[in-house]
């Protein structure tokens, strides 16, 4: 059996982080992992400017109710169900990824905690464990699945290492310059060409 392992943020969704960054106006929110590959130095940072700003997860959820997957990703997903079991490696949070995954078809996602102040304050946040998409390509090994990856982000370079075959999707071009190992295509029927070549079955569109 064949596992299709994929990012959420920038492959499937739209980049919550940006998204609020643009609703309040703050525009050092809208780094990401793209531009900042420790993802501890991002997130302390983070939620600095939410300290600093007086801005909570109730705030960040309002914003996230309003959005609504990238064009065709529900319709992808649904394809790659057709032909693998699909698990979302995500560096997003529980608290923020419930109304998306709805409109996804609630596809099994593995991500992190946050840690929330009755006041709506966020005043931490807890990685399930370190380097976690990696670890979880790792652990499917382990039980005999071979891994197909997909991502769009320094953050998910070593989870596409890890896989058995590993695509870019929709990456900016300094991570598609430092990682020419891996394909890089945009838009979702060139994901689903990538899938079917990487796959060692006979699948078809």
């Amino acid at each position: 059996m064949e596992l299709a392992c994929l990012d959420l943020e920038g492959v499937l969704i739209p980049e919550i982080w940006i998204a609020f960054a643009e609703k309040t106006g703050i525009e050092e929110l809208k780094a990401t992992t793209r531009d900042i590959p420790d993802y501890d130095v991002l997130m302390r940072q983070r939620l600095g400017i939410l300290k600093q700003h007086n801005l909570g997860i109730n705030e960040i959820q309002a914003v996230i109710s309003e959005l609504s997957p990238l064009p065709g990703a529900a319709e992808f997903v649904n394809w790659l169900r057709e032909r693998f079991q699909v698990i979302i490696l995500s560096d997003t949070f529980y608290e923020f990824s419930a109304p998306l995954m709805r409109q996804l078809g609630y596809p099994t996602l593995f991500c992190h905690k946050l840690e929330v102040a009755d006041s709506g304050e966020i005043t931490d946040y807890k990685l399930r464990q370190a380097d976690p998409k990696r670890t979880s390509i790792k652990a499917f090994h382990s039980l005999n699945y071979r891994c197909i990856a997909a991502g769009d982000s320094y953050n998910d370079t070593t989870m596409l290492s890890e896989a058995d075959a590993g695509i870019l999707f929709n990456a900016p071009a300094n991570v598609i310059e430092e990682f020419p190992q891996f394909p890089a295509v945009t838009g979702y029927d060139a994901l689903k060409q990538e899938f079917i070549k990487a796959s060692n079955r006979k699948l078809s569109l």
